[in-house]
């Protein structure tokens, strides 16, 4: 396959203005996180590897390419809780280049035990990357990097997010990454006296904040103007909470339903469902929707607007969320018992149309969906979610799924990061299925059945198939199915607190001949 590599140095424009990337053509994408992408240093990130995913994409015919949230991650390293709705993750910055732009060694860059290959160990990966990037900075500072109009334009043009995200990321690295709910009560409380304090005495570890995030910037306007060149669109994902140990809990506090201590009255879950007879507890603090209401949902409006200078489009995790959602009080220690609540999704989209005009967004739209999540989605004209791996059960919610019912405005996939992968979920099924009657078929015989298949071989490519052929307009397939892994490929299991995120792609899977096999098969289909 050719490389089109670009030095991460280069200077480019962000890409400007409304694009030929838009959900109402057909066409098709993939699925992949960045800590993923093959790489030296125990993660994936901005470097070579990512330029070379963009390659795969242009040869494979594909449109999109999908990431999981590009946030810090604070403990159980989930991008679906972040330490800031806004700032970008100090671990997709790729070291290679600032060794390029001499702020790092070659010794620098040395491997060090606990780097794997094969996984992410967030423990060796955070260590090793937070020493790199604190050696850079003095480099950076030493070669007067601060006065550049690069540097000081960036601080200036991002200062109402980043200032407060600086503030609070060096708090939280002086109390040893305690939650700001362990901070000193002046710290905890943002008292202006202690907050002047800090800013006086931390104002080094500040600035490394801010010259993180610059790097961040830098790295990833480059490689999405690279995607661009490459007819490549990103799509992003706003979760729909953040949180509670993060810089907008802190930092906004009142738009948040907090006790005056700071602990959240409530916190996020949904109720028992298919993955847990003791609901699912995500324990993000709830929004105070009236003081959003009251300032014209302005925070809203800020995320949106700076995730969509990131990505081309967007899908909005939980959107049913935007109609109601599930309230557990604090404290809890399962989803079971909670209340519904509802939320003023309509007069947010709109809001956030109004301010921003025409953008691109996908509605997450799984779980328990209600008329009034359905008729909000419609009117706003965002295009839903289908996942193949739901549409051969024996329920009527399975029909939702199969792809001879989707309307053209929806995104299908063939599973998601909480699905196992499509092999494995096939073994799974097959493994548990109970044997099949007259007139009943079992789960795995059913899916054979629909996707004209005569053996299991290849399962994943039958799927891959179905969700091109199908009239969504889009069609997105991770890609562990892609290359027919099994459950150990696996990114997230709902409702296990350890052990998740850390898959990673092995050197070179994604050959010349998988993106030949997926053009031709998005050719044939009408996704090109």
């Amino acid at each position: 396959m050719p490389r089109r590599s670009q030095p991460q140095t280069r200077r480019l424009r962000p890409p400007a203005g409304p694009s030929r990337f838009s959900f109402s053509r057909r066409a098709a994408g993939v699925l992949m996180h960045i800590t993923s992408l093959p790489g030296p240093h125990g993660s994936g990130d901005l470097g070579p590897a990512a330029y070379e995913f963009v390659d795969f994409l242009h040869d494979a015919g594909q449109t999109w390419w999908q990431t999981l949230p590009i946030n810090p991650t604070a403990a159980g390293n989930s991008p679906y809780s972040a330490l800031s709705a806004l700032a970008g993750n100090p671990l997709l910055i790729n070291l290679d280049a600032l060794a390029a732009d001499e702020l790092l060694t070659r010794r620098d860059l040395a491997p060090e035990s606990g780097l794997r290959a094969d996984r992410v160990d967030f423990d060796a990966v955070v260590r090793f990357r937070l020493t790199r990037l604190r050696r850079a900075f003095a480099a950076f500072r030493h070669g007067g990097g601060e006065r550049s109009a690069a540097f000081t334009q960036y601080v200036a043009r991002n200062r109402e997010w980043l200032e407060p995200y600086a503030l609070f990321a060096a708090i939280r690295q002086s109390q040893a990454a305690r939650t700001w709910m362990e901070w000193p009560r002046p710290l905890k409380l943002a008292e202006k006296a202690a907050l002047d304090a800090v800013r006086k005495s931390l104002a080094d570890e500040i600035a490394f904040q801010r010259f993180v995030q610059h790097l961040f910037d830098t790295q990833w306007t480059a490689l999405r103007c690279y995607a661009h060149e490459n007819g490549v669109g990103l799509i992003g994902d706003i979760p729909i909470f953040v949180g509670q140990d993060s810089a907008d809990v802190w930092a906004h506090r009142e738009l948040f339903l907090l006790e005056p201590d700071g602990r959240p009255k409530v916190v996020s879950g949904c109720p028992p469902d298919s993955f847990s007879k003791q609901g699912q507890l995500w324990q993000h603090p709830h929004y105070r929707w009236e003081r959003h209401h009251h300032t014209h949902f302005a925070w809203w409006i800020s995320r949106f607007r700076h995730t969509l200078a990131q990505f081309d489009a967007v899908r909005i995790d939980h959107f049913l969320g935007f109609h109601r959602v599930w309230a557990v009080p604090g404290g809890a220690r399962n989803a079971v018992r909670g209340t519904w609540l509802k939320t003023p999704g309509d007069g947010l989209l709109t809001a956030v149309r109004k301010a921003l005009g025409p953008v691109e967004i996908i509605a997450e739209d799984l779980g328990l969906v209600t008329p009034e999540a359905l008729a909000l989605r419609e009117k706003h004209g965002l295009p839903g979610m289908r996942i193949l791996q739901c549409a051969f059960g024996d329920d009527d919610g399975c029909r939702y799924h199969q792809p001879h019912a989707y309307p053209h405005a929806s995104v299908v996939y063939t599973g998601t990061h909480d699905n196992d992968t499509v092999v494995g979920w096939w073994r799974s099924a097959a493994k548990h299925a109970k044997p099949s009657r007259k007139g009943h078929l079992s789960e795995p015989d059913r899916a054979l059945r629909y996707l004209a298949a005569s053996s299991p071989r290849d399962i994943h490519w039958h799927m891959i198939r179905a969700a091109l052929a199908s009239p969504a307009a889009t069609a997105i397939v991770p890609t562990q199915d892609l290359l027919g892994l099994d459950s150990r490929g696996r990114m997230n299991v709902p409702a296990i607190a350890s052990g998740n995120w850390e898959w990673r792609m092995t050197e070179g899977a994604l050959s010349p001949e998988l993106a030949a096999r997926l053009r031709d098969l998005s050719e044939a289909y009408g996704r090109i």
